[in-house]
């Protein structure tokens, strides 16, 4: 038996256990046809896939009938594989003065021939919106012996009522009002707004904002002297520098300036605002404040302009933000990696069910290879990475392994369907009512 089997198989047993006896089973072929790939060489095609792991038709069926309609939900899988990372005792939280990075994320998987598909999702590749499956992601960023890994906390769905990407993230927000805890900081990117956050209440924030970002203080600055009407708003605090019809905008003093030097001998520069307000909010003692850090790292082109509603060291700051990179590698692993960049499915529950299945996968291959002991594609892979995609070819081409203990709750549930029909005659279709035509 290959050595990638038994983690494999005793992380998806896992996952699977306090599912519905029968649905665990056919989860658990399901799960096994998605992180072994299998859907890469039939080009994102699920009956196919499921056939090429060698569990039989049968087994077949049933794999996808309780994918498509098994009483489950993402979230009990998604808590199953954190405890399952616990209990391995080498998953550790990333901490910077007492905070964790509560990572936040929307990613779109591109259907656009689907019908019924309101929800649309910007393309940078066609430049313009496209139908898309969008989901919301968070998830809590840890460590497996030094390698970053997200674990996925929570997926949202668009709402069938609002299917628009700003509802969506209206819910996230909500979201993670609900989980975050005492020590934890949302890490967001710019698609989040400082004005979004604050409508919903989120305690403590860490977004990037985009380069035209402008703030204002917290207080308003009379002119001695000058005549006309008097501010209602507080200066105008501009963190870059931007260029408009051929004129240069210079950007504000910053507040204070830090500098630490990396490893590598490189400087990096920070310039920090302190107690801001949005642009649309008029001074006051109560307002929402918050800090904007621009961070100028030589290994980078343009500075990375973050915002914060605590108060941090800037080295932390920075440290926090990189750690939000994670979560952008889940949708990698899962589209890319898995194979799922190609979706065959058109049901209102399976559209949304098999892009979070998928996000599952990508994490369980990022933690599993990270869990243990990397395989080298050759004699000339000298220094192999503990990489999700590296996992998934060790897995490639391999059947369900039959012969492989399974716990006496993973079994085929012994239902009476002789009576059922079967096949074509199945099908819930109703005849359309005949119309009368006009001569």
């Amino acid at each position: 038996m290959p050595p990638v089997i038994e983690p494999t198989m005793s992380a998806l047993i896992e996952i699977v256990a306090y599912l519905p006896i029968g649905t665990n089973l056919a989860m658990l072929h399901f799960l096994w046809m998605l992180v072994s790939g299998a859907l890469l060489p039939h080009r994102g095609a699920l009956f196919p896939a499921l056939q090429s792991t060698g569990i039989g038709e049968l087994a077949v069926r049933r794999a996808w009938a309780a994918f498509h309609g098994g009483m489950w939900q993402i979230s009990e899988l998604m808590v199953a594989w954190e405890r399952y990372m616990q209990e391995q005792q080498r998953w550790q939280p990333r901490r910077y003065e007492g905070y964790y990075a509560l990572a936040v994320d929307t990613t779109p998987f591109w259907r656009p021939k689907l019908q019924g598909l309101f929800s649309k999702y910007y393309s940078s590749v066609a430049e313009k919106a496209l139908p898309a499956v969008i989901l919301g992601l968070v998830a809590r960023i840890g460590q497996v012996g030094g390698k970053r890994l997200a674990l996925p906390h929570a997926m949202m769905r668009v709402h069938p009522k609002e299917p628009s990407e700003a509802a969506l993230k209206k819910e996230v927000l909500k979201q993670v009002r609900r989980l975050l805890q005492a020590l934890d900081i949302m890490v967001a990117d710019a698609g989040f707004r400082v004005k979004e956050c604050h409508e919903a209440k989120i305690e403590r924030y860490l977004l990037r904002l985009p380069k035209n970002f402008t703030a204002r203080r917290n207080y308003l600055a009379y002119a001695p002297g000058k005549k006309g009407k008097k501010p209602t708003k507080g200066p105008r605090v501009r963190p870059l520098a931007r260029q408009y019809k051929e004129k240069e905008i210079a950007a504000s003093a910053p507040d204070a300036t830090f500098s630490w030097v990396l490893a590598t001998g490189e400087t990096v520069t920070v310039q920090v605002w302190y107690d801001l307000v949005r642009p649309d909010v008029v001074p006051s003692p109560t307002a929402n404040l918050f800090d904007v850090y621009a961070i100028a790292d030589p290994r980078y082109e343009d500075p990375l302009l973050v915002a914060t509603n605590v108060k941090l060291q800037p080295q932390t700051l920075h440290a926090l933000y990189i750690d939000r990179w994670p979560i952008e590698q889940l949708p990698l692993a899962g589209k890319q990696m898995v194979g799922a960049h190609r979706h065959f499915v058109f049901a209102a529950e399976t559209r949304h069910r098999l892009p979070e299945l998928v996000l599952l996968a990508g994490s369980i291959l990022s933690g599993l290879a990270a869990l243990h002991p990397t395989i080298p594609t050759g004699f000339w892979d000298r220094k192999p990475q503990p990489t999700p995609g590296r996992f998934r070819r060790a897995l490639a081409g391999l059947p369900f392994p039959q012969s492989y203990p399974l716990p006496g709750q993973l079994r085929q549930k012994a239902s009476v369907t002789d009576h059922l029909p079967k096949g074509i005659l199945a099908h819930r279709r109703q005849k359309q009512a005949a119309t009368a035509v006009l001569t």
